[in-house]
């Protein structure tokens, strides 16, 4: 079970170049998505024949000349769709990099932008007991390996020193 708690976070400061790297890359998107979704739409249109009986109208009410189509060049039209989609995307990503450098400006003088966020944490799983201590015998522990009389016990002697049998700890997988 997880415990929910509103906490308030203000956002003080936006980094230019993150602010430039991002938007470069979400206006080239939108910029690639528009142009696509125009290249589409002109080519349904042409496919169904709707510039030459837009082109038949405009001479009819005498817009323009018989024999004129401005329509009539596609790969003008997609050059200029191209070159103003980047020209567009440049301008975008560099209004919104200068958007983060007033925003840090306007910031510094009004103290940021507060948010009130959600923040979720779940409940600790209960602890688990440790694994018991092996220890030596208790009279061995009270003299912490000395002899009776304080000496260390030596480690050839050590063979008569009673062990407690113990069982194997188990491991977690």
């Amino acid at each position: 079970m997880a415990t929910v708690r509103r906490v308030r976070r203000i956002i003080r400061k936006i980094d230019p170049w993150t602010a430039l790297k991002v938007s470069a890359v979400v206006w080239a998107v939108m910029a690639l998505g528009i142009t696509l979704g125009i290249v589409i739409f002109w080519s349904v249109l042409d496919r169904a024949g709707i510039p030459a009986q837009l082109v038949d109208f405009m001479v009819e009410i005498t817009l323009i000349d018989e024999g004129s189509n401005p329509f009539a060049n596609t790969e003008q039209f997609l050059r200029f769709l191209i070159f103003s989609s980047v020209v567009w995307w440049v301008l975008m990503t560099g209004m919104s990099v200068a958007g983060a450098i007033v925003y840090n400006l306007v910031s510094d003088v009004v103290g940021g932008l507060e948010v009130v966020v959600l923040e979720e944490t779940l409940n600790p799983t209960p602890i688990q007991a440790p694994a018991p201590v092996l220890h030596p015998p208790a009279d061995y522990r009270n003299g912490n390996g000395a002899g009776p009389s304080g000496a260390v016990i030596p480690p050839e002697d050590h063979a008569d020193i009673p062990t407690e049998q113990t069982e194997p700890v188990p491991t977690d997988p």
